[in-house]
Formats: structure tokens, sequence, C-alpha cells
């Protein structure tokens, strides 16, 4: 029976399932390899991260969306001030990431630095089941973030550090407009911009 892929809001009660699904999905993803270099140990810490994210952050200030193998975390310009970990957050993170947190920390203070200040809608993550890949998960997740973005007339931003990824996206109408190579001998991250379509654009 295949698995549905029609979005629908996620709550905190998903927390699971889409902890779940995120680890499957960035098991491979070299962003997340480079905090959680541990083999042995990063399926538990990535699943402790993507759930602390989602229940602290994200499904309170985001818009968060799943289908049944694949989630997605975006933030309406409204709410790019309030989508930010509060201290509580951040110690659990750092918790979770160890001797890795200081790497953590200027990842993130160093892409904040190049963020940018007119409003727009950002994709902070998106991610599928590997298993499920090929039918449709993603992308339909991707449509509907992208569908409320140019219903209000905004670009959207992502980040992604898997150059495998950046077609998917293009081929949604996103340009790369950055490189920035992460400190401390992080790697590169693509930074992605669509500039908003009325609905007769496709």
């Amino acid at each position: 029976m295949p698995m549905i892929n029609t979005p629908m809001t996620a709550t905190a009660d998903d927390a699971p399932l889409i902890g779940r699904t995120l680890v499957r999905a960035f098991d491979d993803d070299p962003m997340m390899r480079w905090f959680f270099p541990d083999d042995a140990s990063r399926e538990v810490r990535l699943g402790r991260y993507f759930t602390t994210v989602f229940t602290r952050q994200y499904v309170r200030h985001g818009r968060c969306e799943r289908t049944a193998a694949a989630a997605a975390f975006w933030v309406p310009p409204e709410a790019l001030d309030k989508a930010v970990p509060d201290a509580e957050t951040i110690q659990e993170l750092q918790d979770i990431l160890g001797d890795r947190a200081p790497l953590f920390r200027d990842a993130v203070e160093a892409t904040a630095r190049h963020a940018p200040r007119d409003p727009h809608w950002y994709l902070a993550l998106i991610g599928a089941d590997p298993a499920a890949q090929g039918r449709g998960h993603g992308a339909a997740l991707l449509r509907s973030g992208l569908a409320q973005a140019d219903a209000a007339g905004m670009p959207v931003r992502l980040e992604s550090s898997k150059p495998s990824n950046l077609p998917f996206y293009e081929h949604f109408g996103f340009t790369v407009r950055e490189e920035q190579q992460l400190p401390g001998g992080g790697p590169v991250l693509w930074v992605m911009e669509r500039l908003p379509r009325r609905p007769a654009d496709g």
C-alpha cells in the first residue's frame, strides 16, 4: 500500500514520526555528518536534534507540514525573529552536540551574518525518507509551501549542503545566490532563492 504524499499540518504529537523520518533523510547530509561524525551515535543524536528543533522551535513559530514519509519546516516573514532557539533550547542542543557544539554555534552565527533582512519565507528544513524518495513526498511539501509564499508575493530562501539536491530545488525555480564555506573546516552551504510567482507562472 503506497504511503500518502498529501501534505498535512504537523503537530507536536507527530514528533516521533518526524524524528524518524528526518534521521533517515539526513543520514548522508554533509552538514549533519559534520555535526555528528560518530557513526555509532549519529542516529540517536540526530533523532534528538530534530525532535528538539521541531518541538521547541519550528512547531511553535513556523509552519510545519508532513506526509507519511517526509517533513518540511517553513518560517513565514512575520515569524523570522521568533523562530530562533531560546536559551533552554540552545542548552539542549549543546548537550546533544557535545564537543561539536562550538562548531555548530560558529556555523549558525556565520549563516546568520549572511541572512537577508528583507521579508521572505524561509525553508528551514525539508527531507524525505529515502525508502519513499521518488514518490512525490518532498515535491508535494515543497509545492505546498511555495504556494503559500507565492500567495503572499514573497521570495523563498533556503540553504543546502548537499550538491545533489541543488537540481531538485532548481526544478522548482530556485537559483544559487551564494556559496558559504562554513568555519572550522565545515562543508559548503549553497544559499538559494526563489522569487515569487503569480499563479499563471506555474
